[in-house]
């Protein structure tokens, strides 16, 4: 049919996007603002930054967008569904008031505590002092999370206390992420998992699920970082399991934000974890996952463009279908991530590769390939099971040849 789309965004998430909605047959033209250098072999690029919405507005006016698809928070944050719905443009995503379910751990903490949704207890906070002496009062590890975007990287988990004192300075004193209030939950212990959701309203279908690898090295050590792998399906969560997260947390959550007076239209993301209480909430996002999206979309066996249009215009998504195959997916990060790291290594071997590769942070310099990001590619493959998946995604990482990446070896391995 032909139809144009403009996908916003700059990472790996959008590049699964752009690559789903490519295998689409009503799609004819895909556009990404601002895209990347691996995008850009699958969509026009253009140079206009995820939070310029009145620029956005007016390309997707004058290219005749029929769906506008975000994928960072980010522009979610500032409202940009609202504007395009103003301007009577079709778009797929939460409203501004909707999205808070992620920008503000608070407004998420206190809905789920007012309709029953299981989670951590906690206690926000915007004075370091008061901060200091509930966490003094409280069992370690502690879990302290900046009340606002972190870009992933605004929770830490403290095993002492002076561990948790420096990043309470850090988020209160220093305004690491901007000035904002912590929240402060008590440590969980489980297997997590990442459950997305297609979500109009009351309306809530199921995605595959996954599991994202949250810490730099080997072993679940190092700091947090905004994901260093991730795998679907999984076999550690049952059908009960599944059918509880989905009725009980995605579901009563769709509902408490329309009774809230703010539906959510897009990907409703849960960050769960089974405890032996049962499975609770860690967190909520208001977008598709990254890279939880790179392992997840390449199984969709539906048409993503007509679940998205059918969101976007406030209906049911439709019931996605599935391949039975597994996926697994390697990121590969410059050394120093999610710390200070350099840019503008030169990478080669790409075309070598016998699988998906994701650019995560990615640019072109006289003509080469080159890192850009923390997080720079993700390879991506597929099996019978995931440890096929995995094997043949550890083999293709080692084909990409760049002196300044590293990555896990243990995607895929613990629950």
């Amino acid at each position: 049919m032909n139809k144009t789309v403009l996908v916003i965004g700059s990472g790996g998430r959008c590049h699964a996007i752009v690559a789903a909605l490519g295998r689409s047959p009503h799609v004819g033209t895909i556009y990404c603002a601002p895209g990347n250098a691996g995008i850009s072999r699958a969509a026009t690029c253009v140079p206009i930054r995820e939070t310029e919405v009145d620029r956005l507005l007016d390309f997707a006016r004058e290219k005749g967008v029929d769906l506008t698809v975000v994928g960072p928070e980010a522009a979610l944050a500032v409202g940009i569904v609202d504007r395009f719905r103003e301007a009577g443009l079709r778009i797929f995503g939460p409203t501004r008031a909707a999205a808070r379910i992620e920008s503000s751990k608070e407004f998420a903490k206190t809905l789920m505590q007012r309709n029953g949704i299981p989670t951590a207890e906690y206690r926000t906070f915007r004075e370091v002092s008061e901060a200091c002496e509930y966490v003094k009062s409280r069992p370690f590890p502690a879990v302290l999370k900046y009340d606002g975007l972190a870009a992933g990287k605004g929770v830490v988990i403290a095993e002492t206390y002076p561990e948790a004192e420096a990043a309470l300075r850090d988020m209160l004193l220093d305004d690491k992420f901007g000035k904002g209030s912590v929240v402060v939950e008590d440590y969980l212990t489980g297997p997590e998992f990442s459950f997305m959701c297609l979500v109009s309203g009351r309306h809530v279908q199921p995605l595959a699920l996954a599991q994202d690898h949250k810490r730099a090295f080997d072993g679940d050590k190092g700091p947090n970082t905004g994901g260093m792998g991730a795998y679907s399906p999984l076999s550690f969560v049952t059908a009960e399991d599944e059918y509880f997260a989905l009725h009980e947390i995605m579901q009563r959550t769709a509902d408490a934000l329309c009774d809230e007076g703010c539906p959510f239209t897009g990907v409703l993301y849960g960050g769960l974890m089974k405890t032996p209480q049962g499975i609770k909430v860690i967190e909520f996002n208001a977008r598709f996952g990254d890279p939880e999206t790179e392992v997840v979309l390449p199984r969709m066996k539906s048409d993503l463009y007509e679940h998205f249009t059918r969101v976007a215009d406030g209906e049911d998504a439709g019931t996605p279908e599935w391949h039975d195959f597994a996926t697994l997916g390697i990121v590969m990060a410059s050394k120093g991530y999610p710390d200070a790291y350099e840019k503008g290594f030169p990478i080669e071997g790409l075309d070598d590769i016998d699988g998906e590769v994701f650019h995560m942070g990615t640019d072109v310099k006289d003509g080469q390939l080159v890192t850009f990001g923390g997080r720079v590619l993700m390879v991506v493959c597929q099996g019978a099971t995931v440890s096929e998946a995995r094997e043949k995604a550890l083999r293709e990482v080692k084909k990409i040849k760049c002196e300044n990446l590293f990555f896990r070896k243990d995607i895929g391995l613990q629950k």
